[in-house]
Parts: C-alpha cells; structure tokens; sequence
C-alpha cells in the first residue's frame, strides 16, 4: 500500500463502527465490503488508551491496526478517535492522587462506559476520565499516548485525521481536586496580577497567599463563580489544544476533527460546549444529535445544523452522529411516543439527513455502524441489524450517500446556505450568569428564551442564524432574547452597531447586570439607555410566574400577550411607545439612534413563547411578525406552506434550493424566490414538477 493519508471525499458519510468490544472481528471483513459497496466511504474508531497500553509501555494495536488496514484495501478513510479519556488502570493506581473529585471529596470513579464495553473510564456526565490533565504527570503521560498513536499511523493510506474532542464537555460537579486546585491559582495570578487586584473584584480581603484560594464551593452570581466558570473553559480547551499541537508535532498532514453536541444553547456555561470555541481549533468541526434524546419535532431537526455552521464561522461541519435505529429504555425516551424518534424509521434517516445537509453540514457519520450487542446501550442507534445485515434503514441511508458523492452532485455539495434574514444573539457571559443566577430556582429561561426565538422565526419561515457576540458586525438585523449579562465591552460595540445602521430587537433587561455580574445602578446599563431611547421604569424579577406577565402591542389591542422571565417596564426618554403591559406600565418602545434603529419589549416574549408552545397553546406569533415587519425582513425564499423549510445554498454564481418538509404528511408548495416564481435550471432530488412534497422529504433544485 501506497504510505500517504487519505483523501477528503466529496462528502465524509459513514458510521462509527470499532470500539473494541464491538463488532465482532469475525464480521470486520465482511461489514468493511458491505459499508464500502453502499456509499460509505468513512468510519470512525474509537482509540481507547486503557485498551491498547495494557501496561506501561506495552501496546497491543493489532485490532486497530487491522481496522486501518480494511479501510485503505476497501477505498475507505479513517478517522481515529483519541479517547485519552479512558486511561488504563493501572495508571490510575499508580497516580490515584491526581483523581478527579466533587466540591465535598468524592473521587471520580473508574467504570465501563455506557456506549462501550471497555474500563478506564470515569463516571462524570461530561467527557473527562477519572485523572486530572493539570497534574503534570498525567499529562505527560496522556501526551507521550498520543505521540505514540500519531507515530504509529502517520502517512497510514487509510488515516484521514484525529477526532480530538469528543462531545465536547465536561461534568460541572467535578473537578476540585488539588491539582485543579493549583491551576485555577495560576490563571488567576495571571488575570489579576496581585492579590489586592482580585480582593477589590472578589470582595475576599484576607487571602494572605496565593495557596489560600480555593475553587468556589457554591454556585452564586459573585465574580468568584464567574471566574470558575471562566477557567474551567479555559483550562479545557487548552488541554485539547495541547493535544493537538502534540499529534501535529508528530503527523502535520493528516486533519484535526473533533465534535460536540450542538450544546451552547443549553450547557456552554456549565458544561464547556463552546461550540464556537471548539470548531476554532480544528480544521473540520461536528455535532452529535441524536432524535431520539432530542426530540422529532420540525424545528429540532434543523435546530443543531443551524447552530454549528454559525458556530463553524464557514468552517466544514459534519453531522457527526446522526441516529440510523431505534433507542430502547434509556430515560431521554420513557413516556414518549414511539413516533418520536424511538424507532427510527427509513423516512426519519432520510429526513435527518437531508435536513442537515440543507442546513450546511458537509459529512455525515451514524454513531452506529450496528449496534452495540452489550451495556445499557444493546440494540441501539444502528442502520444495520445486530448482525451486521442491510436493513430497509441501511438501505435509506445507502441512497443518500450514494448521492450525495455522485460526480453530479460535487456542485451542489460545494455549495454554502447564504447568511440568514436575522441574527439570534449568543453572548456567552449572559449564559454563565444566568446558571448562577437561576441555580437555586432551577429555571431554564435562558435556554427556553433562545430556543423560542429559534423556533417562532422557523415556524415563520424566516432563517435565523446564530450569531456570537463577536461576530455582531455580520449582520443587518439582530434579535437578542436573553441579554441580562453584558460586558461593557460588547454594550460599547452594540451602540457602535447600531450607530452605524443595525437594526436591533432586545427583551427585557438588557445588559442589567455588567462586568463581574454587577447591577448597574442606571438602566438600560452601560449607555444603553441612550441605544434604547429609555430609562427603567419598574422590574420584577419573578421567573417563576413569568407567564403570568401579559402585554399587548398598542397596533394590536384585540391581541394579549404572554411574557415570561422578568419583566422591565420604561419611561420613553426619546423612543416611541408601541405597546403597555396590563395595567398600563409600558412594554415596548422603538428608537432611532445613529443610522440604526431599536425595538425593546420589556419581558422574555421568547421564553413565553416556548413555554405556551409546549404546552399546545398559540405562543406570540403576532409579536414575532410585528418584529419581522418592523425589521423590514422579506425572506429571500417563500414556499407558500409554512410547514415546508426552504434554504438557499450558493457557490459562486449558481445558486441551490432546498425545500424541507419535516412533518410525516404531504405539503402543498408554491415557491417564490426573491418574489419571483420558481425557475427551476435543474431537479436534482425528487420530482420535477412536484406542487407537494411527501412527508419527511424534499425537493432540491438548481436555480
């Protein structure tokens, strides 16, 4: 065999199929034949360090040797998982110090991971197994792993890269050991230079060294909490750029990969899911969604593709583990219908798939080649039987990756969906406050605001991007659903924003809390009572019977409105009323500053409207189109059935439509596109001349 890595296909789709206990190596030959004859030209492997260095310094590669091997002789490429996560046993005896343990002591245990029959790992939630990378020696010792790994399969035909971060998270309730300890100490010496400097910003006067701090034990909205929020991310993503620039040192041809689990929505501050932050330091970035823990429902489908190309900042994504078969018994499922994704059927793959390839994924691996035959996890996620057979699933999934790498599609899949109508603000310190702040409530009104203006501007039709408060200047129009927490920084940037012709959407209590996660004695906080046009009037910090908050828009009398979160009502110093609060208090305002413009409504409407779509009521569309008009938005592309997706893909000049029907039933179509009658150059999935699109289907067309 030729010594050089493999090449990038058109599109990576496949599976994750070895993870030492599974599959048996008496099928290896016979799956690789099977999965390369059907369209799948990738899997990855999971490199487990406690099952290779089986003790110090003696390695057994031979089952993933072979693994590399089948994928070069079947046209097949590789991408190795490094699960320096599961560390061997005996390591874990030999530095049983440098355990990862909670706030009260309790060590990370050594156990058998859920998704594999292999030991070493830890009992977190999050990805981290039981040793503390900020101990020297374990971190040596994981690096000299990788060095070896990556000297070994270096130039490897079958090699594609490293997937060097996988899921992307950690477990909030560890690690406070002693190492982490010391490394917490020298971020914050390196922050804040003297310990006068911290006192001033901690409140905390009598540390007399360094060595007197501690991790904070309660989870409070103080700056000492922020902070370790701040270094646990910190501190993590260093240690996967450390093993990065390790495997680089040794092989710099082969790509650097890793995933996460579209979590910044949900887990950014307590568990690490920066998505944003992980795809900057990879060349190809992913996600794991998986319906079956997620949820069927239209707007989820496409939720997760959506945020990780924001995320990807034009990067590649792949969908990195999309479900291909069933989930049986796990808690994510209990008490759902079997329709929600319990069983997945051939139109479920086909709907996930295409939905993610619309939404700008590029690569495409099930997290099953077959299922697993034992754990808790027996049976699941597979598009191949248990023994490794087709399935009517396997077969669904075979034809659209045979398409998607046919030599007429290399155009369309060259192709990037074009910039959204409107931007869904990510500022990732409102997140972190926000998990201190509600942490004894246990409410989620961060996550549900962010998701409700996700999903009411997907019902409309209208493609909503995610955007990173670093990235603000992209856009025209931007909506931000849950501001509370501002640094001064980024207020200063927005006014600057809309000075220069933005046009920005805020609920309630923008900025109210600033830098350290101090209330600002002047609201609107840091200036941007002069943005907004208004000075607080009155606010209420009640999340707990938000949705008892009700308003209406002064255009729109007939029409109550459901709140949620807090609610802030204003004096207008300049803006224009443009609806009260019951009761008369006023709710919405809009301003001119600058060239730009402002709308402010003085509850979450976002969160409200999750909530009341959940429970089966109407939401707050009304508010959501009054936005959209106030926006001057028009969606580029308009299906004429608002149950039917359409997303506008471009390369070049030539540009790519996708039209989406999520829902199990047949949708009638009548499509413009930039108010113009469809012109179709050519039909490059489904029917030609189609006026419906059948359920969990598409239509993909040259324009």
């Amino acid at each position: 065999m030729a010594n050089f890595p493999a090449k990038l296909p058109q599109v990576p789709y496949g599976a994750v199929y070895f993870r030492k206990s599974n599959p048996p190596q008496e099928d290896w030959t016979r799956d690789y034949g099977i999965a390369s004859s059907d369209g799948l030209n990738t899997f990855r492997h999971w490199f487990m360090w406690s099952a290779i260095e089986r003790a110090p310094g003696k390695y057994d590669w031979d089952d993933f040797d072979r693994q590399l091997d089948l994928a070069a002789e079947n046209g097949m490429a590789t991408v190795i998982a490094e699960f320096t996560m599961a560390s061997p046993d005996w390591l874990q005896r030999k530095l049983d110090f440098a355990r990862m343990c909670k706030a009260d002591g309790t060590l990370m245990a050594s156990q058998l991971s859920p998704s594999v029959a292999v030991g070493g790992f830890g009992d977190g939630l999050g990805g981290a197994g039981p040793l503390t990378l900020n101990a020297p020696e374990v971190h040596e010792a994981v690096m000299g792993f990788l060095t070896e790994l990556a000297g070994r399969y270096r130039g490897h035909p079958g090699l594609l890269g490293y997937d060097v971060n996988n899921e992307v998270n950690y477990s909030p309730d560890y690690d406070f050991s002693k190492p982490t300890a010391a490394a917490f100490r020298v971020w914050l010496r390196e922050k804040y230079g003297t310990l006068d400097a911290l006192a001033k910003v901690w409140h905390r006067y009598s540390y007399a060294e360094w060595d007197d701090i501690m991790p904070p034990r309660q989870i409070q909205p103080y700056s000492e909490c922020l902070d370790w929020l701040r270094f646990r991310e910190d501190n993590f993503y260093g240690h996967v750029q450390d093993k990065i620039n390790t495997i680089r040192a040794v092989d710099p041809d082969a790509k650097i990969i890793s995933h996460g689990i579209a979590g910044a929505v949900t887990a950014l501050a307590g568990h690490g899911c920066n998505d944003w932050r992980a795809a900057e330091q990879v060349e190809i970035y992913g996600y794991t969604w998986i319906g079956a823990r997620k949820g069927n429902q239209p707007w989820r489908n496409f939720f997760a593709g959506d945020l990780i190309r924001g995320a990807a900042r034009g990067k590649p994504f792949w969908h990195a583990e999309r479900q291909g078969g069933p989930l049986w018994m796990q808690p994510q499922v209990l008490g759902r219908d079997k329709e929600d994704a319990r069983v997945a059927t051939p139109e479920d793959i086909r709907l996930w798939s295409l939905a993610s390839f619309a939404a700008g994924a590029r690569g495409m691996m099930n997290l099953r080649y077959r299922p697993l035959l034992n754990g808790p996890l027996f049976g699941a996620f597979g598009a191949y039987g248990m023994d490794g057979s087709r399935t009517p699933r396997s077969e669904m999934q075979a034809k659209i990756g045979r398409w998607v790498n046919a030599p007429e599609q290399t155009a369309c899949m060259a192709a990037k969906p074009v910039r959204g109508d409107i931007g869904l603000l990510m500022i990732p310190e409102a997140q972190r406050f926000d998990l201190l702040l509600s942490s004894q409530g246990g409410f989620k009104t961060y996550q549900d605001a962010m998701w409700g203006a996700y999903r009411a501007f997907f019902d409309m039709g209208v493609q909503a991007d995610w955007v990173h408060d670093q990235d603000i200047e992209k856009y025209d129009v931007i909506y931000a659903p849950y501001p509370i927490m501002m640094p001064a920084e980024l207020a200063g940037r927005l006014a600057k924003w809309v000075a220069d012709g933005g046009r920005l959407i805020s609920e309630a209590c923008p900025g109210y809390f600033g830098d350290d996660g101090r209330v600002g004695v002047q609201q609107p906080n840091n200036g941007l009572d002069a943005v907004f046009g208004v000075v607080e009037d009155e606010v209420e910090f009640m999340p707990d019977i938000g949705d008892r908050i009700r308003l209406s828009l002064d255009a729109d009398e007939g029409t109550i409105l459901r709140g949620g979160g807090f609610l802030q009502s204003y004096s207008p110093k300049g803006a224009d009323v443009l609806g009260h609060f019951e009761g008369g208090r006023v709710a919405i305002t809009t301003s001119t500053h600058g060239k730009g413009r402002t709308l402010l409504v003085g509850t979450h409407m976002s969160a409200g409207h999750f909530r009341d779509l959940d429970a089966d009521g109407a939401g707050a569309a009304s508010w959501f189109q009054a936005c959209v008009d106030w926006a001057e938005i028009t969606p580029a592309v308009q299906t004429g059935n608002k149950a039917v997706q359409g997303r506008l893909q471009q390369d070049g000049d030539q540009r790519y439509l996708w039209l989406i029907n999520p829902t199990p039933d047949a949708q009638p179509i009548a499509v413009t596109i930039d108010g113009a009658p469809l012109a179709v150059k050519d039909t490059l999935w489904g029917d030609p001349g189609a006026t419906h699109i059948p359920g969990r289907d598409a239509v993909i067309v040259a324009l």
